[in-house]
């Protein structure tokens, strides 16, 4: 039985008070992202927030020669355009859709008025900004230390967190762009994984068979962001 659209299927507006939600959720505008779609470029003003139900949207830093790489993965935990409230205004890297799917986005002066109020989503969004904090750290020092199989491994385990179900639709060179290494390297990783009986994996679709396993495969990355995302966000 299919599942009705709602707000709250996004946990950070779920765990908002009724008051707030009184305020707010007249104001959510729920949208089709597309793979691929941009939300934001880099340095571009935000006139819109994103809060995704069942879409995964990747924060990437792009440089000048066109090479990029993901810092960070944003799902149904969290919001896309923290900028916005943290007085920014724009941010430096581009907000990309990982995997299609739907968002609830609010024009972003609305957060921002609510955000004033230093109330209940003041203390929410500072305790989501630093678990984004955290993930960018993490992933900064992975991609430095850790093998592309390790990082595959992590990335696999953060983007189904943020998804509801075990299949990932994504080809092997959007990952490879997100972990800014080589296409080659991502599919001897993948290849690894699948004879392992850990994924299934075709057609650009990963579907994850043996959890457990695939946390034991991975680097202590993973659990770091894990741990500190269930910390500061669990109501």
């Amino acid at each position: 039985m299919a599942v009705t659209p709602s707000p709250d299927q996004n946990q950070l507006l779920a765990a908002l008070p009724q008051e707030v939600k009184d305020r707010l959720f007249p104001h959510l505008e729920r949208v089709s992202l597309p793979l691929g779609k941009i939300i934001y470029e880099a340095d571009d003003a935000a006139y819109f927030v994103y809060f995704p139900t069942d879409t995964i949207i990747s924060l990437v830093q792009v440089m000048e020669n066109g090479a990029s790489a993901e810092i960070a993965v944003v799902g149904k935990e969290g919001l896309a355009g923290v900028s916005v409230f943290m007085g920014g205004e724009s941010t430096t890297s581009r907000a990309i859709v990982q995997s299609a799917g739907h968002a609830y986005r609010m024009e972003s002066h609305l957060l921002k008025e609510e955000f004033e109020r230093h109330g209940a989503l003041l203390n929410l969004m500072l305790r989501y900004t630093q678990a984004l904090i955290t993930q960018m750290a993490q992933t900064a020092v992975c991609n430095r230390h850790h093998t592309i199989h390790q990082q595959l491994c992590r990335w696999l385990l953060l983007s189904q967190d943020r998804l509801s179900g075990d299949q990932l639709v994504m080809t092997q060179e959007l990952i490879a762009n997100m972990l800014g290494v080589r296409r080659e390297g991502v599919t001897e990783a993948a290849r690894r994984l699948h004879k392992l009986g850990i994924i299934e994996y075709s057609r650009g679709r990963i579907r994850i068979l043996d959890r457990a396993a695939l946390e034991e495969q991975s680097c202590e990355c993973y659990a770091v962001v894990r741990k500190e995302t269930d910390r500061l966000l669990t109501y």
